[in-house]
């Protein structure tokens, strides 16, 4: 049962701002109830009526004596407000407000929005809207809408935040036969978000897959919290638009350069399960294949063509989306060998010829699904003057019955001629199309799901335990009293000590005679670095000396970079010449964090060094929940992974350690909401261990 019921099966709706009159939302929404078959009791709510299509009318919501479950809003913008506070005392449970000219038109507006958002928290409402055309759910029945279309009872739940692109997909769906099981359209979000919806429809049984139309995310937290939980049970698609990177925050990291909103979202919806939709073609191809098919074991394609060009256009499909081609038994090639003319090709793409009647067809369809190592097929048919249409497609359907536990997709690549055909395959519910590549978009979406679906449970648990985090906690407390946001290199580098970051070691010289002592303590060779926050790049002013190898020349060193920094940036503050013990060279990597404003710390990885922004070669994840599972995965998607499995020769990396690295930088920046940005740019690795050379923090 979905977790809000009363909201989609109240036993009662009251519609406040019913009206008589045509035309006008009000009435509008009281005729859909009514039309929905909704079995419930309904009052409209208008105090100049006494009757509305036949049901007695009620002053105000308080006078109609009993609980009411829903109630829906059509009143100006102004008097919302008021009739929450009357709802919640008369103890209405759900609203749906349907009343525009809130934030959407500005600062009063939103003002507004904020007063009927209170109201409802005060008596405990739950609030839809507002600014939005309503819900709708074919299973109660129940249309809460100004809708003008009442959809066929189905199992896809629709949630869109664009009221318009909801009402044309309803009517859309009308021509289609597409059937739905809940419609909710999410207005300004004031109350229920996406995710509270997400998590009603993973728990209820009318609805099989679920859609959404997203512009942004409300609380990026439970979001990932409901969309884990809902994938975990049924496909989550979900379209996204506004991909620019206009709602990333500006950075002055490399992390947060490389970093943008639409890739936060990618990362988001990837960690969590969602399967992203990039177009709206997408989103519903994508939700009829998951409504009318099962859910694929892996990745394996199977092709059955009467042509030889769609067969290899389909293979090269198949390979860039990175499916496989299922590669078959001995058994399976005997058979189609033994059943197929001589010139046919019994190897996938299997190849009937283009004179091939129904019973070719019918063989290399059930021989091909016979096959264990076949997880999904797509049969392509062209027009010729002896393609039965009719037995071809009665052959398919026939044979995806035989094997009901694999998906079946058609290309019926013609017009008229192959019209009934078509609508033979989808009325079994065979997906049907007119070209191959968006059969196999479809199936690389059902692919990814299946990956999804097996993923256990303990990928989401794993957590690396912090050492000292009452170290960091001081530490930030005297930066920020001494009115800086960036730290220097020696307080970034006891910070990472205190996460079990292995780090340089590193010390602050105020004076010359003062680096001499630590380079003492540090052991030759050394590094010497300016330290001041002001100061991005080091190295272009001057302000670092590496392969320090003597007392003397730590003199001459401090000194140098010291006047370097003076004759470069006159007005910078330095805070003293850090002295830093020089490590071996390895592979240079980058761990670094950006704070995105919805789904907070994304961390980073990929090559590091100078060539960082220029080759951004760089694997992105969420620091929440992120686990040793995800982690590796993300090395694996960069070039730098080539370097680390050792490349002409050279010796593996210590992966586990760099993962290590990646694991507790994440811990620090979930346990530290304060740093905003972070740069641990070069990690040497090597053949056993890892270790950061440079730290930036920056906190706010």
């Amino acid at each position: 049962m979905g977790v809000l019921n009363s909201f989609f099966s109240p036993e009662s709706v009251a519609v406040i701002g019913a009206s008589r009159t045509p035309g006008k939302i009000g009435h509008a929404i009281v005729k859909n109830i009514l039309g929905s078959g909704y079995r419930g009791k309904i009052y409209p709510v208008n105090p100049r009526e006494a009757e509305i299509a036949g049901l007695q009318c009620f002053p105000e919501v308080g006078a109609i004596g009993g609980g009411v479950d829903l109630a829906v809003i059509a009143v100006p913008a102004a008097a919302t407000p008021r009739v929450a506070e009357q709802c919640g005392r008369a103890g209405v449970r759900n609203l749906v407000v349907i009343s525009a000219g809130f934030k959407e038109v500005g600062r009063e507006g939103l003002a507004l929005e904020k007063e009927l958002a209170t109201a409802c928290r005060s008596y405990g409402m739950r609030l839809l809207g507002p600014n939005c055309v309503g819900m709708m759910d074919t299973h109660t029945p129940l249309n809460a809408s100004f809708s003008g279309v009442f959809p066929a009872a189905g199992d896809i739940a629709f949630i869109s935040q664009s009221g318009a692109m909801l009402v044309a997909i309803l009517d859309w769906s009308k021509a289609q036969g597409l059937g739905f099981s809940k419609i909710v359209s999410l207005g300004n979000k004031a109350g229920l978000t996406e995710s509270d919806f997400i998590e009603d429809a993973a728990g209820d049984p009318n609805t099989r897959v679920i859609l959404c139309y997203i512009e942004d995310v409300a609380d990026g937290r439970h979001f990932l919290e409901a969309a884990r939980e809902a994938s975990a049970k049924k496909p989550l698609i979900i379209l996204k638009s506004g991909t620019s990177r206009a709602g990333a925050q500006a950075a002055s990291s490399h992390t947060g350069a490389l970093a943008g909103s639409n890739l936060a979202y990618d990362t988001a919806f990837r960690q969590s399960g969602v399967i992203r939709a990039s177009t709206m073609a997408e989103l519903f191809d994508l939700a009829v294949a998951f409504s009318s098919q099962p859910v694929p074991r892996d990745n394996r394609v199977a092709v059955v063509t009467n042509a030889g060009g769609p067969g290899i256009i389909t293979t090269d499909q198949i390979e860039n989306r990175g499916l496989a081609m299922s590669r078959f038994r001995k058994e399976t090639i005997e058979t189609l060998r033994a059943g197929l003319p001589e010139e046919s090709n019994v190897y996938n793409p299997v190849d009937v010829l283009g004179d091939a009647g129904a019973d070719r067809f019918r063989l290399a369809v059930n021989s091909v699904l016979a096959d264990d190592n076949v997880d999904s097929m797509v049969v392509l048919v062209c027009p010729t003057a002896v393609t039965e249409y009719r037995e071809t497609a009665a052959a398919v359907i026939e044979a995806r019955r035989s094997h009901p536990g694999k998906p079946v997709f058609a290309a019926l690549m013609g017009g008229q001629s192959m019209a009934e055909g078509a609508r033979m395959l989808s009325g079994a519910g065979i997906p049907s199309y007119t070209f191959p590549e968006t059969a196999v978009s479809v199936i690389g979406g059902m692919a990814r799901y299946s990956a999804i679906r097996q993923r256990s449970p303990e990928d989401r648990k794993e957590r690396i335990t912090a050492p000292a985090p009452a170290r960091v906690k001081e530490l930030f407390r005297r930066v920020k009293e001494d009115g800086r946001l960036v730290l220097l290199g020696s307080e970034s580098v006891a910070v990472a000590e205190a996460y079990g970051i292995p780090a340089a070691p590193v010390k602050l010289a105020a004076t010359p005679e003062e680096a001499v002592k630590i380079a003492g303590e540090l052991g030759f060779p050394l590094v010497l670095k300016v330290a001041s926050p002001k100061i991005l790049h080091k190295t272009d002013v001057g302000g670092v000396k590496v392969g320090v190898g003597t007392p003397d020349e730590v003199r001459r060193g401090f000194a140098e970079i010291t006047e370097n920094v003076h004759r470069c940036l006159p007005g910078v503050v330095i805070h003293g010449i850090e002295v830093q013990r020089m490590m071996p060279p390895g592979t240079e990597l980058i761990v670094g964090m950006s704070r995105d404003v919805q789904f907070g710390p994304l961390m980073a990885f990929g090559l590091g060094g100078i060539y960082v922004n220029l080759i951004k070669d760089v694997a992105f994840r969420l620091a929440e929940g992120l686990t040793r599972r995800e982690v590796l995965a993300m090395i694996s998607e960069t070039k730098a992974h080539t370097l680390l499995r050792g490349y002409r020769g050279e010796a593996p990396a210590d992966i586990n350690a760099i993962a290590d690295i990646i694991l507790r930088a994440a811990e620090l920046v979930t346990d530290f909401d304060e740093i905003t940005e972070m740069d641990i740019n070069p990690v040497f690795a090597y053949s056993q261990g890892a270790c950061a050379l440079d730290i930036k923090i920056t906190i706010s």
